[in-house]
């Protein structure tokens, strides 16, 4: 079986995809794929991780397991959403390491599944504007507790998925940059749900129409329907063009709540983020989806 882990990550449109997915659940079912409702395993799961780093799972727990998730339906493919797969975001940062935990769960989800073939999907996010966020939730807010003597700039997410990749081999990883979802939210949801490029689905524009004007979308559709045909590449130059004119600049600005935070800083951490999804995409096992 093919098991999709969508591990968040927090703050970036984790519930509002999985429901465009949900939203194709019907059709997707006929093919033999699988998205059960979130409130039939994201607590089972956790508790599950949460006992295995004390005990490892018996050999009946992964059929345990999926007969609760699937209400005992067959599926070749499920596909299970939780941003909290690599902890909490209260626990998201630690000595200035961002998901500290997941490099062991990831390992765990592979020994609680040893002959499923997993892969993980991950949504990243500049830590410019994630930090402050997960500063302003985290259990432990102390300079060592959450910096660990590190700064700002050395928290990198090729650390942590150098990490996951260096525990769980052999768990491919696909990943995303938040900045980057309005452009690629249909290619998204088809790799998650194993669909061709060329496959209809429904929620293809969930994420656009919540960030443009009515106007733009309703002039945005009336494009695409009088330009029938278009590539998804020269549908991407579209969406583009229409947010740069219709975008709703509350829903697309950040204010950047950290005390002795300088714009100067932010773009320098803007610069390492544009420069670790580089070292990112180098990492082996690791596929990185681009506009």
């Amino acid at each position: 079986m093919q098991l999709i882990l969508h591990t968040g990550a927090h703050y970036t449109e984790q519930d509002r995809l999985i429901k465009s997915l949900m939203r194709n659940a019907p059709q997707l079912r006929e093919r033999g794929v699988m998205i059960p409702p979130p409130g039939n395993y994201r607590k089972l799961v956790r508790d599950t991780l949460n006992a295995m780093h004390r005990t490892p799972a018996g050999p009946e727990a992964r059929d345990v397991l999926l007969d609760v998730i699937l209400e005992d339906e067959d599926a070749d493919r499920v596909i299970l959403s939780d941003p909290n797969f690599f902890r909490t975001a209260g626990t998201a940062v630690r000595q200035g390491m961002l998901y500290p935990d997941a490099a062991a769960r990831m390992r765990n989800m592979a020994d609680l599944f040893p002959d499923d073939d997993l892969e993980i999907f991950l949504a990243i996010r500049n830590p410019a504007a994630l930090l402050p966020v997960l500063h302003s939730v985290a259990l432990e807010k102390s300079d060592t507790a959450f910096w660990g003597g590190k700064g700002p700039m050395d928290v990198k997410w090729s650390d942590t998925l150098s990490a996951i990749r260096q525990a769980a081999p052999r768990l491919p990883i696909t990943v995303w940059c938040n900045e980057d979802m309005p452009l690629i939210w249909s290619q998204i949801i088809r790799e998650m749900a194993g669909l061709e490029h060329h496959e209809k689905i429904a929620g293809g524009f969930d994420l656009l129409a919540a960030i443009m004007s009515k106007e733009g979308m309703q002039r945005f559709r009336a494009y695409l329907d009088n330009h029938p045909g278009m590539s998804e590449m020269q549908k991407r130059r579209v969406i583009g063009a229409f947010l740069d004119k219709f975008a709703l600049e509350d829903e697309i600005e950040e204010e950047l709540d950290m005390p002795g935070w300088t714009d100067e800083l932010v773009e320098q951490m803007t610069e390492l983020y544009d420069e670790d999804v580089l070292t990112i995409q180098r990492i082996p096992g690791v596929t990185m989806v681009t506009p």
